[in-house]
């Protein structure tokens, strides 16, 4: 028995006293109210109306539970009205995961520009760098940068992020420019290291047409990769940056590309979100939204011949031989 829809029978039937009548307004039959008010008064036990031929009335215990349950049936349906309403327009909340260098990055900006167009959407983001329980944290998308997402959900390739080995002008004037994979060993390089793990990961690179990781001599790791980029524009030595933190500085000429050729593009930016049918409009919105701004990734990718171009800074300093 369907509770919500009996009590809403029953108070329709009291209020009009007649089962006649609540079916009219209800566009069903008076065997169907009738029916729903039995089973109801089956299940609490006790008799609801008095009925005759022509007309019903309540009983004591009919007026009792009429009295309790009409305020609380109007909020209860005024509630799921505004939970229907929601759904259907741009209202609500959008909880989204991410790293905490791509939320702050890239999600902040994305959510303030959505905002202005939906000023009744909220948000609520959760930027860990570890995984995230998308049931428990009650996660509508999330968004994942390095490889694509193993779970059961629908994830979209944004752009590719690149590795990019690079230095200050300044580290490479005062140390020279490698030229090559085996000349970076002689250098004091700037490592990351994911948190709680001890080791620094291996510096990846793409050698005709596949990966290669090669160890490197770390001054300095760290388990930040923001850190990592600050501690690689002090000059302290060479770092291996993703472009979403890396792109800016490297236009602007404050961290030169090297060896170009070898930059690995394996890795990169994925929206995720489960598959379902009843997702609320302002989710599915800011996902098109999303995939429409971020596609190709133009602020956080340097194609390769921009890349090559910028990379010539680094003949001002000395070269190094390989």
């Amino acid at each position: 028995m369907d509770e919500l829809r009996a009590l809403s029978t029953f108070i329709r039937a009291a209020e009009l006293g007649s089962f006649n009548r609540a079916a009219q307004a209800q566009g069903s039959t008076a065997q169907a109210v009738s029916k729903s008010v039995r089973q109801l008064e089956q299940r609490l036990g006790v008799r609801l109306f008095h009925r005759t031929t022509r007309k019903s009335s309540l009983t004591e215990e009919g007026a009792r539970l009429l009295e309790s349950v009409r305020a609380n049936m109007d909020g209860l349906t005024a509630a799921l009205n505004g939970v229907r309403s929601a759904a259907r327009e741009d209202e609500g909340l959008i909880r989204i995961s991410a790293g905490g260098a791509t939320g702050r990055k890239l999600i902040l900006p994305l959510v303030a520009q959505f905002r202005a167009l939906h000023p009744k959407v909220t948000f609520d983001l959760v930027l860990e760098d570890g995984s995230t329980d998308a049931v428990t944290e009650r996660i509508d998308l999330g968004f994942k940068a390095g490889n694509a997402p193993t779970s059961q959900v629908v994830s979209r390739r944004l752009f590719a992020i690149q590795l990019t080995v690079c230095a200050t002008p300044a580290y490479l004037a005062a140390h020279g420019t490698p030229t090559t994979l085996d000349a970076l060993q002689r250098h004091a390089c700037i490592g990351y290291r994911q948190p709680g793990t001890p080791r620094p990961v291996p510096w990846e690179f793409e050698v005709k047409g596949e990966t290669v990781y090669r160890h490197m001599n770390h001054v300095v790791c760290c388990s930040d990769p923001e850190a990592e980029m600050q501690a690689t524009l002090t000059g302290m030595g060479i770092g291996q940056i993703d472009s979403i933190n890396a792109s800016e500085f490297i236009r602007r000429g404050e961290l030169v590309p090297l060896l170009v050729r070898h930059t690995s593009e394996r890795m990169g930016l994925y929206l995720y979100y489960a598959q379902r049918k009843d997702m609320p409009l302002r989710v599915r919105r800011f996902i098109d939204f999303a995939v429409g701004q971020l596609r190709g990734g133009a602020d956080f990718y340097v194609p390769q011949a921009e890349l090559r171009a910028l990379g010539r800074r680094a003949a001002q300093g000395s070269n190094e031989a390989g």
